[in-house]
């Protein structure tokens, strides 16, 4: 007999008719017959035993909450919102010649969403495969985006009411390889995008439960990707999101990720070598590691996109409407440098350069992030090859940075004060710094390098926000060195 169910996710109600197992005495698992509310067609299952990282951080953070996560579920778009928003001409893209079948893994995420929707309009079949744990952040620390994002099944519909195209949504963990699993057999792809993981350094570095998260969240996550793609898809190409901060800064230059090393008379070119900065970066290096091995053992085809620092938030396709703007973290958590110093200067708060400020990375514009993502589905790795591209446009000390925003900031009427604070992170204030960054160039990328006008919007767009500033979120909270055990919490 049918039983419904109600269950809160993310402030939002949802009413379930729920089928339950006559064979089992304990409720683990139930097929979702029908959803009253929330518009969505296909099969579902609820987890509610799941022992992964997420659930464990979910029942951490919220324990009112149930411990589930839906699984293999795919979105419609409702016939109101159709009704309402495709007054106007669906937009032509341009297809790809062959078209794809792209799984975007961390899909509702800063440059995930972002990704989703360029390859959407490009003319890939896209699904986005997204636990919603970075919603869950902000509710755990007190921290919001400075825009005002939908939730991901408004924003869908959104998107498929503007340009007559479906994105696919499979909510769950990828740490639960059973949920992976049926979202790689319901789905097939032919390209997985991986961006699901925790992905800020501050936030694996505030206590002992959230620098075991990340990396639990991470390496296993990524660990169960390669061994999906081995299972169920042997020529599925992975394009995995590194970071930059995996080489740290050392006083050579930096190549893409192989060196060529001539010693005691012999010659061999290796991986560049690492010197991660936080227990995020150590997990980025762990991943590059693994992708390395199964490429080798298992004739994996794999491109480790190392980006650099990502400014700004509007791309082509975000900008179509209101509810597909993107996120835009301020806070000393999740902020990243530029992004935070333009609503600093937006809303009056003295920028917070590090220390000396003369700590130099890459930069690029989120516009670029995906079109880098979009060269490398279309050129995809060998069989058996683990390619590393640089992913990056330009490099800025944060003085620098600081310097190009104070001179934008002016020519608004803002007046935009410096202020140094005491360094946060254990990391070298003044070094050298030059990384290559030609392999993506080669392909075909054409940057969106910073300019006035481009400072000139983004601060615009601060501006425009700034009510949504709460300007006890931007001084650096976590200390490198003052991790500890015990578990910190944020006071409202």
């Amino acid at each position: 007999m049918p039983t419904k169910l109600a269950y809160w996710a993310y402030g939002r109600a949802e009413l379930f008719e729920i089928q339950l197992p006559e064979t089992s005495a304990h409720l683990t698992r139930c097929i979702l017959i029908s959803v009253t509310e929330a518009n969505i067609d296909g099969a579902f299952a609820f987890n509610f035993t799941s022992k992964t990282p997420f659930t464990r951080l979910l029942s951490q953070g919220e324990r009112s909450r149930s411990n589930c996560t839906v699984r293999a579920t795919t979105l419609s778009a409702s016939r109101e919102a159709s009704n309402e928003l495709s007054q106007g001409v669906h937009e032509s893209s341009s297809e790809p010649s062959k078209s794809k079948r792209v799984m975007v893994i961390g899909g509702d995420g800063y440059c995930g969403w972002a990704t989703a929707l360029h390859l959407s309009k490009k003319g890939y079949e896209v699904a986005i495969v997204d636990s919603l744990v970075r919603r869950l952040f902000d509710q755990q620390l007190g921290t919001d985006s400075l825009t005002p994002i939908s939730s991901i099944h408004d924003r869908l519909r959104c998107w498929k009411a503007l340009t007559g195209k479906s994105i696919e949504l499979y909510i769950g963990d990828i740490c639960d390889f059973e949920f992976l699993t049926d979202a790689f057999k319901s789905f097939e792809p032919e390209a997985v995008v991986h961006f699901g993981e925790q992905r800020s350094a501050p936030y694996s570095m505030i206590d002992r439960s959230r620098a075991v998260y990340t990396q639990n969240n991470n390496v296993i996550g990524t660990l169960n990707v390669l061994f999906a793609i081995k299972e169920f898809g042997e020529q599925c190409h992975l394009v995995k999101l590194g970071t930059m901060g995996e080489y740290g800064t050392p006083n050579i230059d930096i190549e893409e990720g192989y060196i060529t090393i001539t010693h005691n008379g012999r010659t061999d070119t290796l991986p560049y070598p690492k010197q991660a900065s936080s227990f995020y970066h150590l997990s980025k290096v762990h991943d590059s590691n693994n992708i390395a091995f199964t490429c080798k053992a298992w004739g994996i085809r794999a491109t480790d996109l190392n980006q650099g620092v990502v400014y700004g938030v509007r791309t082509d396709e975000t900008e179509m409407h209101e509810e597909l703007i993107n996120r835009l973290d301020y806070d000393g958590v999740f902020g990243t440098a530029l992004n935070r110093f333009c609503v600093q200067a937006a809303v009056g708060h003295p920028l917070t350069v590090y220390g000396k400020g003369g700590q130099t990375r890459g930069y690029l514009d989120i516009r670029d992030t995906v079109q880098c993502v979009e060269i490398a589905i279309a050129n995809p790795a060998q069989a058996g090859e683990f390619r590393v591209f640089n992913q990056f446009t330009e490099q800025f000390s944060v003085n620098e940075l600081a310097a190009l925003v104070t001179k934008a900031g002016e020519k608004l009427g803002l007046d935009v004060q410096t202020t140094s604070v005491p360094n946060p992170r254990v990391e070298a204030e003044e070094h050298y710094y030059n990384a290559k960054h030609t392999k993506l160039i080669e392909l075909g990328l054409k940057p969106h390098l910073l300019s006035d006008s481009l400072l000139d919007s983004l601060l615009n767009f601060a501006i425009k926000y700034e009510d949504h500033v709460d300007k006890k979120q931007i001084m650096p909270s976590v200390s490198w060195r003052k991790i500890g055990a015990k578990p910190k919490t944020v006071a409202a």
